[in-house]
């Protein structure tokens, strides 16, 4: 089969997992136990055939199975396209992540080229009630799947502006200084402008071209402050930052470009905004954003990603739950799913691999399970 999935997956002194090996096909996963046996971890350790800290955000060294502390490791057959490659990542106590692909040393960012990974975890699930920061970086981590190169540009521009800050912090007035760090962040900030334009508008595409059982989400990119328009393109946010400088060193820090942007969504079919919506209607914008981004990436890597959807049935009713099954199984994407009993996924029955996550005497065992 073609295709983007994991026909295979070990976990060494990954979190709660000692060891774990996961035979796969192309299917659905669904995984289930009680609430700390370890499903999340799973989702983790796949969250890391991708570039960056995975799901969680966390470090390396946090990461490692307590108490033993020797470091971690995980290795995945990675079916991409008509391809297969054999990943392995992990880090030594107190080191950084490592990655090789197909035996050679690798940078992250390559993991981007041969992978597609996005999630939905339930942290994400105020993500239209809280701070911008949140949902730039859901924006952020789509907006890399479709351009691998978006993850280093906003390395590159958080780089920049954080010795910007500081020279602001200090009180430097030397125009010089300013303008070289200034130049960096507006040539990787117009890059940021561009892909997450161009990923909302993939996503918007995908979303009002399918008929889904999922409510569509109007999705608007705004500036500073929430302002509608800003500083555009290279040249406009350079010209931007070297007109801010007066009023930057008085808050002692950037306060235009994109690191200010927000992401507003409105539930399309009431003309509501998601932050005024219910938790179950929030919810469901989620799930649609998820599946259209799945769609989009269909269509432009030429294989759905894969899905991380942890404890995706919180707040979705049978009926919703039963439509997600069928629609993830019509996106024909290998979607790991987490809950706590094995009656949340009912209506997968054989189109899934079914897998039981236990605890027992502090280890995480694994076993897959008929429907």
């Amino acid at each position: 089969m073609t295709g983007l999935y994991l026909r295979e997956l070990t976990l060494s002194h990954f979190r709660s997992h000692r060891r774990a090996v996961l035979s796969l096909d192309a299917r659905p996963i669904a995984i289930f136990g009680r609430n700390g046996a370890g499903k999340t971890n799973i989702l983790e350790a796949v969250s890391l055939m991708s570039p960056g800290r995975g799901l969680r955000g966390a470090s390396a060294e946090d990461m490692a199975r307590r108490p033993e502390s020797v470091g971690w490791k995980l290795t995945g057959v990675l079916q991409s396209l008509h391809q297969v490659h054999e990943v392995e990542t992990w880090a030594e106590p107190g080191g950084s992540r490592n990655v090789t692909i197909d035996g050679k040393t690798a940078a992250q960012v390559a993991l981007g080229r041969i992978s597609r990974v996005t999630w939905l975890v339930p942290v994400m699930d105020r993500l239209w009630m809280e701070g911008a920061d949140g949902r730039r970086k859901f924006l952020d981590r789509m907006a890399m799947s479709f351009e691998p190169g978006h993850g280093e540009a906003v390395l590159t521009y958080e780089k920049a502006m954080r010795d910007r800050n500081r020279l602001l912090k200090d009180g430097h007035r030397d125009a010089h200084w300013y303008g070289a760090l200034e130049a960096q962040m507006a040539k990787a900030g117009a890059a940021i402008q561009e892909n997450r334009r161009r990923t909302v508008a993939l996503i918007v595409g995908a979303q009002m071209s399918a008929q889904t059982a999922f409510p569509a989400a109007e999705l608007q990119l705004l500036h500073a402050e929430g302002a509608e328009t800003g500083p555009e393109g290279e040249a406009e946010l350079a010209e931007a930052y070297a007109e801010s400088r007066p009023r930057d060193l008085m808050a002692g820090r950037t306060l235009v470009g994109p690191h200010r942007a927000d992401l507003a969504a409105t539930y399309a079919e009431k003309a509501m905004p998601a932050r005024e919506c219910s938790t179950g209607e929030q919810k469901a914008l989620l799930v649609s954003l998820i599946l259209a981004h799945g769609r989009a990436l269909a269509q432009d890597f030429g294989a759905p990603p894969m899905l991380l959807l942890d404890e995706v049935s919180a707040h979705l009713d049978a009926d919703r739950r039963a439509a997600l099954y069928d629609e993830i199984v019509a996106l024909g994407a290998q979607a790991f799913l987490t809950g706590t009993g094995p009656e949340l996924f009912t209506e997968l029955g054989a189109r899934a691999m079914h897998i039981e996550v236990r605890d027992e005497a502090g280890q995480s065992l694994i076993q897959e399970v008929a429907p």
